[in-house]
């Protein structure tokens, strides 16, 4: 199946639907106006240049426009390749260059900076309003509707879909190479999960560069018939006005925003009609799941996945009462394992590697065969790179990521661990530990520390408050405070950067 399927499906079924609308107009897009806009999209990307096959790319924050030319030029059979806004210059050069994209559309803000970044590239840029719905031509008119029998021949499964690029933290990013079945058995397993119906909306706040927006917020709802309210960006002040305006009925975050929304007051306006709280990309502190809960009366869901796997791989249950806290679920529309450092099984309860096989996994990265073979084991599983244990209910359990790992004094210390600790703490807003030299032990705790506004704590009070819940081994050596910990466009912290500080 392909993405242009799920959408013909949607359209033939009820084709003046909603499937989008922007919450800062009233704007929407129907499900025939979709498919529609499929075969115009095409023929605007042969005017342009991109022939099936080849790759477009985004840099374009979200809007009705930003989610036509995604859907449209995957449905006509191109790739696409959303770029994270939040890329350096010389990063996202990189990506144009390394994707060989034959066109990067860019939102008016960006143009003068793309255009720079682009010189000297076999690639043309044309600038593209996000929150517009109507393609224009060189010209300035409209696309002539003649110019549909340009459109491409339609996708098959096989066909690459998206290249995302990783966060590229300790290199250079990798582009992640996932096909049109990728996307759709993602899809597929969410709307499943999560037992979505034509009656339900998603509240789009994430960016869609981000492989969680793009799986989650975009395509899930074309599986289940249901749409999206899509907002430009994430605003605390904002959000729950436009979760309860556009009569959303599920929202879609991560535990950053988790946490600014706990910060902020509990609305007026009833919260009843959204059924739950989907959280992904990075472990949500139970601390801050009970908060929330408790705050807003919005049960929480923990997810996890991966670029590699489209976003959700792990899903805990729809019903609140099978849900485990701290754990990220049960393998979701996969199979999941955990494995030893020879790629063995191993029994529930050890701690090892997650790895991953299914129809969600990706092809490979992109002009990149050392770091694919790389990511899989001889027998074709998926590496995550993430330690963890499954129980024996078949729940998984993520303690951190094996290069984040704290070895001390050849004991390994999960960091998760010690962040959870300290955001007991009533003074603690957010905390993350990594490990840092040291002479005697091989490495050091050090755990970076963002405090509550108008409240305090000292170094010796964290690390009494420590003492009594991990014991002296694991306790910070070192405390350091900080206004912000570092994050990744998905809301993970950048261990790794922090023991660069």
């Amino acid at each position: 199946m392909s993405v242009l399927q799920m959408i013909q499906r949607q359209a033939a079924l009820q084709p003046g639907a909603v499937y989008a609308l922007s919450t800062e107009s009233a704007v929407q897009l129907s499900y025939g106006e979709l498919e529609a806009g499929c075969a115009r999209t095409g023929a605007w990307l042969a005017r342009h240049g991109v022939a099936p096959g080849q790759t477009v790319s985004l840099v374009m924050p979200n809007g009705l426009m930003t989610l036509r030319l995604l859907l449209g030029a995957m449905a006509s059979a191109r790739c696409v390749n959303p770029v994270n806004l939040l890329s350096q210059p010389e990063v996202m050069r990189h990506v144009f260059e390394h994707s060989d994209c034959k066109l990067v559309v860019a939102a008016p803000e960006w143009a003068e900076r793309v255009r720079a970044l682009a010189q000297g590239l076999p690639c043309r840029v044309v600038v593209l309003d996000p929150g517009a719905l109507t393609l224009p031509d060189e010209t300035g008119g409209s696309v002539p509707a003649a110019l549909a029998a340009l459109a491409a021949p339609a996708p098959q499964p096989d066909d690459l879909a998206l290249l995302m690029y990783t966060s590229g933290t300790t290199g250079r990013p990798k582009g992640v190479m996932l096909t049109q079945a990728n996307l759709v058995a993602n899809a597929q397993a969410i709307a499943a999960e999560h037992a979505l119906t034509p009656t339900d909306r998603v509240l789009g706040v994430l960016p869609l560069y981000h492989i969680n927006a793009f799986a989650v917020t975009m395509l899930a709802p074309l599986v289940s018939g249901g749409s999206v309210a899509m907002a430009p960006r994430f605003s605390a002040a904002r959000f729950w006005a436009q979760a309860v305006g556009n009569h959303c009925t599920w929202i879609n975050v991560v535990p950053t925003i988790v946490s600014y929304l706990l910060e902020g007051q509990r609305p007026a306006a009833d919260l009843s009609p959204l059924r739950f709280c989907r959280s992904a990309s990075a472990a949500l502190p139970p601390e801050h799941l009970r908060g929330f809960e408790r705050k807003f009366g919005i049960g929480v869901i923990e997810t996890m996945g991966l670029t590699e796997t489209v976003a959700p791989s792990f899903s805990n249950p729809l019903d609140p009462a099978q849900r485990k806290l701290g754990a990220v679920g049960r393998a979701s529309g996969c199979e999941a394992r955990i494995i030893d450092a020879e790629f063995r099984p191993l029994p529930d309860g050890q701690t090892g590697e997650l790895a991953i096989l299914g129809p969600n996994v990706m092809r490979g990265y992109l002009k990149n065969p050392e770091a694919t073979a790389a990511a899989f084991t001889p027998d074709g599983w998926l590496r995550t790179g993430d330690l963890g244990h499954r129980d024996s209910d078949g729940f998984f359990f993520v303690t951190g990521r094996i290069k984040e790992l704290i070895i001390k004094g050849g004991e390994n210390i999960a960091p998760r661990e010690i962040d959870e600790a300290l955001l007991k703490h009533p003074a603690v807003l957010d905390a993350a530990a990594v490990g840092i030299p040291d002479t005697q032990y091989g490495q050091e705790i050090l755990a970076c520390v963002v405090l509550r506004e108008g409240m305090a704590a000292t170094e010796d009070e964290l690390r009494d408050f420590c003492e009594a819940t991990l014991g002296r081994y694991k306790t910070p050596r070192h405390i350091r405070f900080m206004a912000d910990l570092p994050r990744g466009p998905s809301g993970k912290v950048q261990r790794l950067k922090l023991a660069e500080v």
